[in-house]
């Protein structure tokens, strides 16, 4: 969840943190440019899957990303063994830096950071080595196998390809991952350990095990008539998630710094907060109680008010389990405040992207502060 609002000039000893470089892979574009512009259009980006056969699934839709070429980000060899969600990242960091202007070399590299989140990394990868070792063998498990699986290669890899040789760190808290990315290189900043770190969230997992496993939850979406309006946040007649695919990564700089330079600064990212419900596997607290907590905390740790916030992008996921309980915490947070907050819930557009979800709507709210406007939530019926 991503909160928006007017920072007071107060509470200013610490190191400000600015954002000065936007990168994004969506269901619904490649680039910022494009993903902005259909996000304010309201466009699903959800279809058919195309990724694999889905003919004997209950679940037959998804998010996907549509037009990514790995070969823009990755020689011939390079793109051929790369799993998706490495491409994702890599592409999505390299528009934030070029965006920025901000270069890495030899003198700043080792004062840049990567922090990424992901929840399930190279799903597709892992799929495939298990399908490798059963039919051919041990002898015939490509040494890429481990590797490319993991999720921390997403901040790993990223770094390589970038030169940046700061802390790195990889973070898999399932759908908030890349919230906590960019929440913690932040702090990062804040402390002094870096002057700038690329931040954000990376997931590409429509593959059958993920679509199954969701769908033996009762967590997904099985509108698969009417894909485009499968993704229902906050609407009585939801139905589950949809899954979605992507990467989103924000430059973050020290404020001073990118003044310096004379970057051209989007936001300022002043306040993180994180909780923890302790409650169950895959529900929330009903009565939004964790929720509640980590938006009180970003708002204090920003030195705001709840009155001084103007925009919210929520969870949103379009779950029975969800959005009740994420409309309790908002109500008690804001109060009577909450009937004039601009929300925009864009997972109705892009899907859920797991552990990358944080990344790309961190990157789509400060886009909605940046240009003062609030992207529509679309599939509201009830």
């Amino acid at each position: 969840m991503t909160i928006s609002g007017t920072i007071p000039e107060r509470g200013r000893a610490r190191r400000r943190v600015a954002v000065t470089g936007l990168g994004l892979v969506t269901p619904i574009g490649v680039g910022v440019f494009a993903s902005w512009e259909a996000l304010v259009a309201g466009r699903s980006g959800t279809g058919p899957i195309t990724r694999f056969d889905a003919a004997g699934f209950a679940v037959r839709i998804a998010a996907e990303v549509k037009g990514f070429r790995p070969l823009d980000h990755l020689s011939h060899g390079e793109a051929l063994r790369t799993p998706l969600f490495l491409s994702y990242a890599l592409a999505a960091a390299r528009e934030a830096l070029s965006d920025s202007g901000l270069s890495i070399g030899p003198e700043n590299g080792p004062r840049t950071g990567v922090y990424m989140g992901c929840g399930l990394g190279g799903l597709e990868t892992l799929e495939q080595g298990m399908e490798t070792l059963r039919s051919r063998g041990p002898g015939r498990v490509s040494p890429y196998f481990v590797p490319l699986s993991i999720g921390s290669m997403a901040a790993g890899f990223t770094a390589m390809k970038l030169g940046a040789s700061g802390p790195n760190l990889s973070v898999s808290t399932a759908c908030a991952a890349g919230t906590h990315a960019v929440g913690l290189a932040a702090e990062s900043i804040r402390r002094g350990e870096c002057g700038a770190a690329l931040a954000g969230g990376v997931e590409a997992v429509i593959a059958p095990s993920c679509i199954a496993g969701f769908h033996a939850l009762r967590a997904l979406s099985t509108r698969n008539e009417s894909p485009e309006s499968a993704s229902r946040p906050f609407d009585r007649t939801r139905d589950g998630f949809v899954v979605g695919e992507g990467a989103g990564v924000l430059v973050l700089e020290d404020l001073a710094l990118a003044l310096d330079r004379g970057a051209h600064v989007y936001a300022e990212l002043a306040g993180f907060g994180q909780s923890c419900d302790a409650h169950h596997f895959t529900a929330p607290r009903p009565d939004g109680g964790g929720m509640a907590r980590a938006m009180r905390a970003a708002i204090a740790d920003a030195g705001l008010e709840p009155t001084d916030v103007d925009h919210l992008n929520p969870h949103g996921t379009g779950t029975d389990l969800n959005d009740p309980c994420e409309t309790r915490a908002i109500r008690a947070v804001f109060g009577d405040h909450a009937d004039k907050l601009a929300v925009s819930a864009t997972k109705s557009m892009t899907g859920h992207l797991l552990g990358g979800a944080g990344g790309v709507e961190a990157a789509f709210s400060v886009l909605a502060l940046h240009r003062g406007l609030a992207p529509p939530t679309i599939n509201r019926f009830e």
